[in-house]
């Protein structure tokens, strides 16, 4: 029994983000590039970008990302487990992030479509982001955007 005890102190801790809230993140991006019906290869980029930049990723962590969000999507009936999984998981700062990765990708083509633009205002709200900070999320993005170039 002692050796046990010694053994769970000498064990590190997870990781604070397992995989199921990053699958939960993917998820929802991938859904979201494919609210207007169209989902390029730019999209795609923007997804990978914002992945790998939020949970300091590897390409080949990525793409195993992607293939399992990609898989859970064709199946997606409702966001709820998704959105649930995020609201315990994250804290407010880390919900805020995501409702800027969300834009990040709805802008990536260069358009907001309604159904994004909706899918962004239904997942803040599902998530107890604020609309007040959903709209500075988007206005940080915008000026992020312009800074570039695009």
């Amino acid at each position: 029994m002692f050796a046990a005890l010694i053994q769970m102190f000498n064990t590190p801790e997870p990781p604070l983000r397992g995989p199921h809230t990053k699958l939960s993140v993917a998820v929802l991006l991938l859904e979201a590039a494919r609210q207007d019906d169209h989902f390029d290869p730019v999209e795609r980029a923007a997804i990978e970008k914002v992945l790998i930049r939020r949970f300091s990723l590897t390409q080949p962590e990525v793409a195993r990302l992607m293939a399992a969000g990609e898989a859970r999507v064709a199946r997606l009936v409702q966001l709820q487990g998704h959105t649930s999984e995020i609201s315990r998981e994250m804290s407010p700062e880390e919900r805020i992030n995501l409702i800027e990765m969300l834009w990040e990708v709805v802008y990536a083509d260069g358009v907001l479509d309604p159904e994004e633009d909706h899918m962004v205002r239904r997942v803040a709200g599902l998530i107890y982001v604020t609309d007040r900070d959903r709209v500075l999320a988007r206005q940080r993005v915008l000026g992020r955007i312009k800074q570039e170039g695009h």
